[in-house]
């Protein structure tokens, strides 16, 4: 270890022009040896970097046309849908408007039907009562007519006798025989 340092320390030194050594300065030696590998750099790598940039280019060219492709196609799956959306929104107006006409139109018919019905159980209700009036009144008359009855044939068995009884139902029989030939 100690040779190769003392080497180094010896080539520190600038011998006279016109000999080889290392430059120990490091500023001086830092720009000197960054121009020669830019130079390097610049002149063999010049295709290098052209052909990386080149490809670079080609590949964000590609991806800018495909983004406008997509583009493009996205903008017509838009378009398909804002008129499928445009459709479907006039068909669920009309629906709508048509459900609404039906709804309209079994409503009137209940309201209709139920009127009817109404009207048939007033009408069924009035002959009931009717019915029952009729009823009651000829059962009062059945009552009044067998209580007449019973007060004349009362009244009539107290005041005729016997033969005059047989006499008024002969009669009766006579006229009531007479109605039905």
């Amino acid at each position: 270890m100690k040779n190769v340092t003392d080497s180094f320390v010896s080539l520190g030194h600038w011998p006279s022009a016109g000999s080889f050594g290392f430059n120990t300065d490091i500023l001086a030696t830092n720009l000197i040896n960054l121009s020669v590998v830019l130079g390097v750099l610049v002149f063999f790598g010049k295709g290098v970097l052209s052909d990386l940039l080149d490809n670079r280019k080609q590949r964000i060219l590609n991806t800018i046309r495909n983004s406008e492709e997509l583009r493009e196609g996205a903008i017509e799956q838009l378009e398909k849908a804002r008129t499928r959306l445009r459709k479907v929104e006039m068909e669920a107006d009309q629906f709508r408007v048509n459900g609404y006409s039906e709804i309209e139109g079994e409503r009137l018919n209940f309201l209709n039907s139920t009127s009817k019905t109404l009207k048939q159980l007033e009408n069924y209700k009035n002959e009931t009562i009717n019915f029952e009036q009729q009823r009651a009144i000829n059962q009062v008359r059945q009552r009044v007519f067998q209580q007449a009855l019973q007060g004349a044939l009362g009244t009539l068995s107290s005041c005729l006798n016997n033969e005059l009884h047989l006499r008024t139902i002969r009669a009766n029989i006579g006229i009531l025989g007479a109605i039905t030939d």
